[in-house]
């Protein structure tokens, strides 16, 4: 059975390559002590059979963005800087990609970005895609792309409330 957990020391994180050599290197490298040091948490996706072999992770970070940037419908109900969550990274083992996992972790970053709003004011759910395949990727939840950087998207909260409700979207980590 898989399940999210957040990364600790018992996690292989030398074996996980994702073939993009950034994301290997900050899981590596950077996501423990980042965590260490309150910048950011990471989450890995495991199964229960080899809880030590990390299948993905994503990492969670806050944020401020200049409102004038979000699409203009949007823009106009923000103050100018506005606080919200971001999705730093998002990576799924080579060996594992195409199998769902992208999925069951982002719809477990989404649940977290829930809780974080019920307990401090955001006004949404951040990433910057790398490439326009990721950008479709995301706009499939929802994400909306700044009209500038359409690589840089948002998710308002009541979007990511109504993909939540999706039966599709709350299947996965049990």
């Amino acid at each position: 059975m898989l399940r999210i957990e957040e990364l600790g020391k018992n996690h292989d994180r030398k074996s996980f390559d994702c073939g993009e050599l950034a994301l290997n290197a900050f899981l590596q490298t950077l996501a423990r002590q980042q965590q260490e040091k309150g910048i950011s948490r990471t989450f890995v996706l495991v199964d229960n059979e080899r809880p030590e072999t990390i299948l993905g992770y994503f990492s969670l970070v806050a944020c401020e963005v200049v409102s004038e940037d979000l699409p203009t419908e949007l823009a106009k109900k923000y103050p100018l800087r506005a606080p919200g969550a971001k999705l730093a990274r998002l990576a799924v083992d080579r060996r594992r990609q195409r199998h769902g996992y992208g999925q069951i972790m982002l719809v477990e970053a989404m649940k977290k970005t829930l809780t974080v709003a019920e307990n401090i004011g955001i006004i949404g759910f951040f990433v910057d895609a790398k490439n326009h395949e990721a950008r479709n990727y995301y706009q499939r939840f929802g994400f909306l792309s700044f009209p500038v950087r359409p690589l840089e998207m948002f998710l308002p909260l009541a979007t990511m409330r109504q993909a939540l409700s999706d039966p599709v979207s709350r299947e996965g980590t049990g």
